[in-house]
Parts: C-alpha cells; sequence; structure tokens
C-alpha cells in the first residue's frame, strides 16, 4: 500500500474520531452544554488529533528512514570485487537496481522464478516490455540484489501499512477514553494548533537561514581564492572559465561594472515606474469613482501576474527594435546619416520594461498608502476652501509620504532584483559607462551565466556566483530594512 493511500485511511480515520468524538461529547453533556469544560466541536477535534499527527508524524519518520536502511541492506550483500568499485559506480549500480525492481514487481509469478535464470540482455528485454528501460545488460548479482530490494520493500510496506493505521486507530481510541466533562479538550487543541504555527513559523525562518548559510560557504570559498578586496573594488569584469576539472583563478572579477549596470538600469526603470504608478495611485484614491477604480485597478495589476520571461520577449523583439528604428530615422533627419544611436540591448531597453512591470507595484502600495490617510484630514482641508488638485498636493501627499517612499524603497529593491528582463533586453557587457543607450550587464544576469553549462563547484569562475548572489541579498535586505523601518517610525503620525 503506497504512502498516499495510507495517508488518506489515517485522515479517514481521523474524520471519524472526529464524529465520534463530538458525539460523545454530546451524550456526556446531556443536552446541557455547560456540564461540559469545552464545546463539542473541541472534543471531536481532540480526537482527530490523537488519531491522526502522531500517525503522521511516524509515517514521515518512516518515509525519510527506511531508504537509506534498505539500501544499506541491499549494498551489504553485493560481492567484493563490487563493492571496492568507486562510490559513483556504485551509485549508478543501484540506481539500476531500483529500476530492475520495479520492472519485476510488474512480473508475474512464474517470470519471475525464471529471471535469474535469464542473462542480461534478455531481462533487459523482458523489462522493456513492461515499460522499464535499462541504460545496459543487468550482472547476476544485480539480479539477486534487485529481488532481495523488492523482498525488503514490500515487508517494509507491510510492516508500515500496519503499524501507521494501528497507531492511528489506538490514537482514536486513547482520545475517545479520554473525554470527560471537565476535560480541557479546547486547551489541548489550542496548544497543538499553537506549535502548528510555530512550526511554520520556524519553518520560513530556517528555510531562510539556510539560504544564507549556503551563499556564505561557497562565497567563502571564493574568498578564499580570490581577495575580497579584488572583487568589491575591481573595476574589469573578466572571469575567464577554466578548463573542466580545474581550478584556474586566471582572470578578474570586479564587482564594481556589475553593480553600476544593477543601480543604472533600475534607476531607469524607476524613473518609468514611479511617476506611472504614483500619478495612477492618485487618480484611484482621489478622483476616479467607484466604477472606474474597481474596473481600472484589476486591470492594472494584471501587469504584476505577466512572466517576467515575457516582459523579456516583449523588450527583445519590440521595445528594443523599436527604439532602434527610432533612432536611426531621428539620426537621419538631423544628420541625413540614418545610423542607430540606440541599440536594440541597452539600459534604456531594458529600463522602460522593466519600468512597465513595476508601475502595478508602485500603484498598488501607493493607493493602499493614500486611502489610508484619515478621511478627517480631506474633509477639513476642503472645508477650508481649498481645492481637490490643493488636498492632495498640500495635505493627503504630505501626510502618505512616508509610506510612500518606504514603498518605493521596496519596488527598488525588487527592480534590483530583476533577472530576465535584463538577460534579454540589456546585453551581457560588463561595462563602466553613462549612456543609457549602450548596453550593460548587471548582478543576476552574470550570476545565471556563471551558473549555465558544466559546472565545476571548486573553481573560482563558478563560486562567483554565490559572492555575486549574497552580495545582491545584502543591498536588498539593506534597502527592504531601511523602507520597513521608515513605514514603522511614521506610521503613528497621522492617526
Amino acid at each position: 500500500m503506497s504512502a498516499w493511500i495510507i495517508l488518506l485511511i489515517v485522515i479517514l480515520i481521523g474524520f471519524v474520531a472526529y464524529a465520534l468524538g463530538s458525539s460523545r461529547a454530546t451524550r456526556l453533556a446531556d443536552g446541557k452544554p455547560s456540564k461540559l469544560h469545552s464545546r463539542y466541536g473541541y472534543h471531536g477535534a481532540f480526537v482527530a488529533i490523537t488519531a491522526v499527527l502522531p500517525a503522521i508524524i511516524v509515517l514521515a519518520i518512516w518515509l525519510v528512514a527506511t531508504p537509506g536502511m534498505i539500501e544499506s541492506r541491499v549494498r551489504s550483500e553485493f560481492p567484493e570485487d563490487v563493492k571496492a568499485l568507486p562510490a559513483a559506480t556504485l551509485n549508478l549500480n543501484y540506481g539500476m537496481i531500483n529500476s530492475i525492481a520495479r520492472g519485476v514487481a510488474l512480473l508475474s509469478d512464474e517470470q519471475r522464478q525464471q529471471i535469474e535464470t535469464l542473462d542480461g540482455a534478455d531481462v533487459r528485454t523482458l523489462l522493456a516490455t513492461k515499460g522499464v528501460p535499462l541504460a545496459g545488460d543487468p550482472e547476476p548479482y544485480m539480479l539477486k540484489a534487485a529481488n532481495t530490494l523488492l523482498d525488503i520493500s514490500q515487508t517494509n510496506q507491510l510492516v508500515m501499512t500496519i503499524a501507521v493505521i494501528a497507531l492511528s486507530a489506538a490514537g482514536a481510541f486513547l482520545g475517545l477514553r479520554a473525554i470527560a466533562p471537565r476535560f480541557r479538550a479546547r486547551n489541548r487543541v489550542e496548544q497543538v494548533i499553537l506549535a502548528a504555527l510555530i512550526l511554520a513559523s520556524m519553518i520560513a525562518i530556517m528555510t531562510t537561514v539556510g539560504i544564507v548559510l549556503s551563499m556564505l560557504t561557497e562565497a567563502w570559498h571564493f574568498f578564499e581564492v580570490i581577495p575580497a578586496t579584488n572583487f568589491f573594488f575591481g573595476t574589469v569584469w573578466d572571469p575567464r572559465f577554466a578548463a573542466a576539472g580545474t581550478t584556474d583563478a586566471s582572470g578578474q572579477f570586479g564587482l564594481i561594472p556589475l553593480l553600476l549596470g544593477t543601480l543604472y538600469i533600475g534607476f531607469v526603470a524607476m524613473l518609468v515606474a514611479v511617476p506611472v504608478g504614483l500619478f495612477a495611485a492618485i487618480y484611484m484614491a482621489e478622483y476616479a469613482t467607484s466604477t472606474v477604480r474597481s474596473v481600472a485597478k484589476p486591470l492594472l495589476e494584471v501587469l504584476a501576474g505577466i512572466p517576467t520571461i515575457v516582459y523579456g520577449f516583449f523588450a527583445l523583439t519590440t521595445v528594443g527594435p523599436f527604439l532602434r528604428d527610432i533612432s536611426a530615422q531621428i539620426s537621419g533627419l538631423t544628420t541625413g546619416n540614418y545610423t542607430n544611436f540606440i541599440q536594440a540591448q541597452s539600459v534604456l531597453t531594458a529600463g522602460f520594461v522593466m519600468g512597465i512591470m513595476l508601475i502595478p507595484y508602485v500603484s498598488s502600495l501607493s493607493d493602499d498608502i493614500i486611502t489610508a490617510v484619515p478621511r478627517a484630514m480631506r474633509d477639513g482641508s476642503l472645508g477650508l476652501g481649498a481645492t481637490r488638485s490643493e488636498t492632495v498636493k498640500k495635505v493627503i501627499l504630505p501626510a502618505a509620504l512616508p509610506g510612500i517612499v518606504g514603498a518605493l524603497l521596496m519596488t527598488a529593491s525588487r527592480a534590483i532584483g530583476e533577472t530576465m528582463i535584463v538577460v534579454l533586453a540589456a546585453g551581457v557587457a560588463a561595462r563602466m559607462q553613462l549612456n543609457p543607450f549602450e548596453p550593460m550587464t548587471t548582478v543576476t544576469v552574470k550570476i545565471v551565466n556563471q551558473l549555465t553549462g558544466d559546472l565545476e563547484f571548486t573553481s573560482p569562475q563558478t563560486l562567483v556566483a554565490f559572492a555575486l548572489g549574497i552580495t545582491l541579498f545584502f543591498i536588498t535586505l539593506c534597502l527592504n530594512i531601511y523602507a520597513l523601518y521608515i513605514v514603522r517610525k511614521y506610521r503613528e503620525q497621522y492617526e
């Protein structure tokens, strides 16, 4: 019985346990709920938890622990000459044994008895008819190991099924026995819910910690080969990929050209997104009717749901060629020489398309902040004779300014971390220049480049991607922390 079917049975037992627990509490109350410490639903929930939670924990531990134990048992029966093979070869052989075991499980009993008498080619052909292709002809010890693996797996599956279902039934029985008029079922249920909430929070926190630690570890390996000063203050990016299997550290790993490109493209994107998004937010919050707002706001936020790769293709096939052709026309009208001074892949192209992508972020966040300004401030300004536009300029925007600044900083961190648009629209040239019509590259583009292809995680040419990643993470983290600081510092000012 598969783990999913076992889990389904445990959940069904939980539903039955809930019904029995509620029914037992109802009978104990005898029509007077005041006799019970907790309501009927809490008693039912307690019995369901005792039936489901221990069984699921045991099932999860069983599924995690037993594969390694089974593999160790199967490998212990390998011939001595096979055990002496390299670890990589043993792993490949065990993978083939797994495939053979899956195929043998599909055979009839008669075919299973005959399979050890067949040679490797015949076994491969037989299993292929069952939809289990093998990379090569299995050796005799593989057939024996596959049968051993199949027998152990089937026994393990049977024992797991019996143990988990029995534990679930026993938990339901003990939960039912614990129900009494003064039993604090609500307290027990709330303790379990609290533990689940803490666990969910810890998973989120530990995931973040794990990501940071993994990047720091690999970045530390990079800085053991390349000095940190050369990385953070270098002005030339020329990694010169090492040959496979080598750790050649030749090349230059200057961060400054990539960082300048990242900030430059993000700045252009903010120049596009901030005015449009902020004006759209002001219109929807202060001028638009409820009907227009109910239509315009969802349509504007559709932009946030478009995958960034689509924006990248839009920049590559539409915006870039359009700006290039427009520049050629302008050059022809002014100088008579039709040369395009705007490249199809440029800072302007990437920044413009990224700005379009960021408009809904600016608009939505700013709209929520503007609408949070108390109505009394608007009415007071209008009552003193100010026009609506004067109220927006002199009252609403100053009151909402701290929140808007925080929203813009969060949007900037989103722009700095963008990848697919700049991969397709900004080019890959790591240069230090201020011409927005020329290509530049960003940190995210080079992370993609360094981690593409055949990888050797011992060379600085690959490890530099982790140094770039932790640098980008630190920049965006600082922006987000500063944005939250501004929002929290001035949040109470106009309440």
